[in-house]
């Protein structure tokens, strides 16, 4: 038994000892370091959300980019349908001179809007304002046209795609140069109006005005955040009065100052047709500005969003479709011939009147806008020769009468149901008299027409008087009846061949 306890105790006490050297080792040891936490591993599907969200944002803005230039160009190439349209409806003596004027003022507008021009209409305005307010001169100032048609409607739009990358809109450069072409359209509708009288060097003078005090300010009050439609929520889309009413009044007061061609009106008040002399060059010229539409309407919406701009090129095509035969109806029942002056006429006022509701309106109401438009501008055309005003091609009757038609068929026809799904505030923007929508945007539409008339009527007088008592507006008779061509120019377009006219 006395073994056995000796045996018992002897283990226990070397079970403890070797505790002990454990406990003493544990003691006596260097801390352990902590391993780093491990990184955590990345979303692999988050991060192709990232990347496709980002992609996708860039791709968008090259899209809007290249949509806006593309149709930009296509309103450029309009310069080329306003010269044959002027030129084949006015004489072969004066063919040069017209084409000649066409041709130079794109760039006189390019310098003069691009030095002074931009920055009135787009620089930063209050919104409020009567004119851009920073960095007039050359494209310096802060930006404060659109990025898009509506911007915080496009990312409303696409929330969650765009949100957080840095959406960035179309680059200055390319509003700069819609801008441009827009302005230059409105420069060259003065040229028909006032064609064959007109001194060379006063309309270039006036062209350079035209581009610097009088077409960017009403457009600062209409596009650039001004009084206009911050204040009274006046609507434009794309310029029945912002381009084509603008030229229209510069070209009326122009008329007035200039007086009729030699031999237009008869001592005993009878009209004399003065035919133009290539009515296939008027032909073509009309359907490139038909073609150039397509640019002029579809690309206000400074963006490529598919539907928005398949339903504005159809509702513009069908404004002219409609306006072209109610034209040729309409002129064959008072002059008794399908008059293709008239044809063609009737056409760009249906364009014309389209151009400001083109957004907002179905494809019914372009065509019976359209319609209307057509007749329309045959009634103007009789009308202003009864009033002994004289325009060779029509220029105020389809720009100036449609562009104030069109205008004011924003506040008849605009459908609520649209213009809400265009981001319109339907508490601000209650749609046309004809669809519900009551008085309110019609009376924004007029005090718009009569502001626009006001200042351009008053302005462009002003110039007009300027450069007639300065530099002379009108050619001597001599150099009238012999042609502007010889006169002003010293060529001939259509050398060799013997023209006459009656």
């Amino acid at each position: 038994m006395t073994r056995w306890l000796a045996v018992f105790l002897w283990g226990a006490l070397i079970s403890a000892g070797m505790s002990g050297a454990v406990l003493y080792a544990q003691d006596t040891e260097e801390p352990a370091v902590a391993a780093p936490a491990a990184a955590p591993v990345e979303d692999p599907l988050q991060k192709s959300i990232t990347e496709l969200t980002t992609n996708y944002a860039s791709l968008k803005v090259t899209a809007d980019t290249m949509w806006v230039m593309i149709t930009a160009m296509l309103v450029f190439f309009m310069n080329l349908g306003f010269a044959c349209v002027e030129s084949g409806m006015c004489r072969a003596k004066n063919c040069v001179n017209i084409l000649s004027k066409n041709f130079i003022v794109f760039a006189v507008t390019s310098i003069a809007f691009w030095f002074m021009g931009w920055g009135l209409m787009f620089g930063d305005g209050s919104d409020n304002g009567l004119i851009g307010e920073n960095g007039v001169f050359m494209v310096k100032g802060a930006d404060n046209s659109p990025a898009l048609w509506n911007a915080e409607a496009a990312l409303n739009k696409y929330e969650g795609v765009y949100s957080g990358i840095g959406w960035t809109g179309t680059p200055l450069w390319a509003k700069f140069f819609f801008q441009l072409v827009f302005a230059g359209t409105a420069a060259t509708i003065v040229s028909g109006a006032v064609a064959e009288r007109i001194k060379y060097q006063t309309f270039i003078v006036f062209s350079v005005f035209m581009a610097i005090v009088i077409y960017p300010v009403v457009g600062h009050w209409i596009w650039g955040g001004g009084w206009l439609a911050a204040k009274f929520n006046f609507l434009d889309f794309a310029g029945s009065t912002q381009v084509h009413s603008i030229g229209g009044w510069a070209a009326l007061m122009g008329i007035l100052f200039l007086g009729p061609r030699i031999g237009k009106y008869a001592p005993d008040g009878k009209v004399n047709a003065i035919p133009g002399h290539n009515m296939t060059a008027a032909t073509i010229g009309c359907f490139v500005l038909w073609l150039g539409w397509f640019g002029f309407n579809p690309g206000s919406t400074m963006a490529a969003d598919a539907s928005f701009i398949a339903d504005v090129a159809v509702v513009t095509n069908a404004g002219a479709a409609a306006a072209t035969l109610t034209a040729t109806i309409t002129s064959w029942l008072l002059l008794g011939k399908p008059d293709i002056g008239m044809t063609l006429n009737g056409c760009l006022a249906g364009l014309v009147a389209v151009t400001a509701p083109c957004a907002w309106i179905s494809i019914e109401s372009g065509m019976i806008i359209g319609a209307i438009a057509g007749a329309l501008v045959v009634f103007a055309v009789i009308g202003f020769d009864k009033l002994k005003i004289d325009d060779p091609v029509g220029a105020t009757s389809v720009h100036l009468v449609n562009g104030v038609f069109g205008t004011l068929c924003v506040g008849l026809f605009a459908d609520p149901a649209i213009m809400a799904s265009r981001a319109l505030d339907p508490t601000k923007f209650k749609g046309g008299l004809f669809f519900g929508g009551g008085m309110d945007q019609l009376i924004a539409q007029l005090i718009g027409i009569v502001a626009t008339a006001g200042y351009v009527v008053v302005v462009s007088a002003i110039v007009w008087a300027i450069l007639k008592a300065t530099m002379g507006m009108r050619v001597s008779k001599a150099e009238e009846i012999e042609g502007l061509d010889i006169g002003e120019h010293g060529n001939e377009a259509y050398h060799g061949f013997v023209i006459q006219e009656g």
